[in-house]
């Protein structure tokens, strides 16, 4: 059974940071390209960031680039997304995904 399970969210004030874990099972993790995506409420979802495979290459929405950083552990299964200077139009439910599915979520408050 394929899982992937977000976890490290919370409510943070601005300017703050949060990291993100997805642990995965059920599929060979280090053979797929892995994305986080984000929903915020009222929203359609968003790409946020994806890495390849190897975790060689990282790719990010303008919204997030410089802030956020994608990485993964092949050894671990686990795909991380570590956000600093969080804004309050960061919130949103957060997931990790793959091309064959995407996780639960995990809810991410950016307020004071």
């Amino acid at each position: 059974e394929v899982q992937l399970v977000e976890s490290g969210g919370g409510l943070v004030q601005p300017g703050g940071s949060l990291r993100l874990s997805c642990a995965t099972s059920g599929f060979t993790f280090s053979a797929y390209a892995m994305r986080w995506v984000r929903q915020a409420p009222g929203k359609g979802l968003e790409w946020v960031s994806s890495i390849n495979s190897g975790g060689e290459f990282t790719y990010y929405a303008d919204s997030v680039k410089g802030r956020f950083t994608i990485s993964r552990d092949n050894a671990k299964n686990t795909l991380y997304l570590q956000m600093n200077s969080l804004k309050p139009d960061d919130t949103a439910v957060y997931y990790c995904a793959y091309t064959s599915g995407r996780g639960q979520g995990t809810q991410v408050t950016v307020s004071s």
